[in-house]
């Protein structure tokens, strides 16, 4: 059953739309616009279509029944499609961010941007944004952290998990993605790696997928060697479980460290693509990493938000925005 979004005011659709396209692509008219949909994105698809017709006469819109989770590759002419533009848009329901269609696309020059799980609401809130400012503080962030061997969080709510980083690469998520084979998220504003190995335990009390926001509930999950061992929630458990039917102890692989720095999300929403990147939030994320520069493969990315991360870097507290949200 299709899933239906919330049909908002044409204006604001329209531009965020053109930001999309405009601000964060920077398409020009000679080159050519992919944008990837499903059954139940098509609004925000027609909309960036629209927009890209401003840009460019070289525009296609592609789209496909929604996928059956977060993770899993879209069909075969779907992943051709992005792999022949020079950039792409892919507002859809399940995320294709960590897919190979998406990263073999960057690979051979595309860039583009993944709009995963996206509503109108999420689309119009998290687009009306100074995208220089949040690259700003995505480069401040990288500054503090960029080096470090291990990553402590801990939070008020018990969590107390550690991450080693081996040789991993830092990342940023600015929105800005103007250079052949640049990929980002939108709504935009974090810096994220995948960890080489992770032991604690660490509680989401922000939005996880397919709760959305959590209120005064807690999830708690337990890691041993970067791996996921226990998980206090049948239903988030039963989802892991699903995907290890398919890739055993690879679904449960602690995928993705992230830090939120998008200043202007100043309230949770329920939406992990937004709530992810809300300033000073961590999230954390399990399963597939190969598109964020790990090694496992799997067709599960689960992210849990942490709302009160402290946040140590080799033992010396990492400076974080502090906003107040709801």
């Amino acid at each position: 059953m299709i899933d239906p979004i919330e049909i908002r005011e044409p204006d604001a659709v329209a531009a965020a739309a053109a930001t999309a396209v405009e601000q964060c692509l920077a398409v020009s008219e000679d080159e050519s616009l992919v944008v990837v949909t499903d059954d139940s994105r098509e609004p925000i698809g027609e909309a960036l279509y629209e927009a890209g017709l401003e840009a460019t006469d070289d525009v296609t819109i592609v789209r496909y029944p929604p996928g059956p989770q977060h993770g899993a590759e879209p069909p075969a002419p779907v992943a051709a499609a992005l792999a022949t533009a020079d950039a792409f848009l892919a507002p859809t329901t399940k995320s294709i961010s960590h897919t190979r269609a998406r990263s073999e696309a960057n690979d051979a020059g595309a860039r583009g941007a993944t709009l995963p799980g996206i509503t109108e609401q999420v689309f119009t809130t998290g687009l009306n944004a100074d995208y220089d400012a949040i690259a700003a503080e995505c480069e401040a962030m990288l500054n503090r952290v960029d080096g470090a061997e291990e990553i402590r969080v801990t939070s008020p709510q018990g969590t107390d998990v550690t991450f080693d980083l081996g040789d991993r690469i830092w990342n940023d998520d600015t929105g800005i993605v103007h250079e052949p084979g640049a990929f980002s998220n939108l709504p935009a504003g974090e810096v994220f790696i995948s960890p080489e190995s992770a032991d604690g335990t660490y509680v989401v009390d922000g939005t996880i997928r397919p709760h959305g926001l959590l209120g005064d509930r807690t999830i708690e999950f337990s890691v041993e060697d970067g791996h996921v061992v226990s998980v206090d929630d049948e239903t988030i458990r039963g989802e892991l479980e699903t995907a290890a039917e398919e890739v055993g102890d690879d679904a449960y692989n602690v995928a993705e460290l992230g830090i939120g720095t998008n200043i202007g999300v100043t309230e949770l929403i329920g939406s992990v693509l937004l709530d992810e990147k809300a300033g000073g939030t961590v999230h954390i994320a399990v399963g597939d990493d190969a598109g964020i520069g790990g090694d496992t493969d799997a067709p599960i990315h689960m992210d849990g938000i942490l709302r009160e991360p402290t946040v140590y870097a080799d033992g010396t507290e990492v400076p974080l925005p502090r906003i107040d949200r709801a």
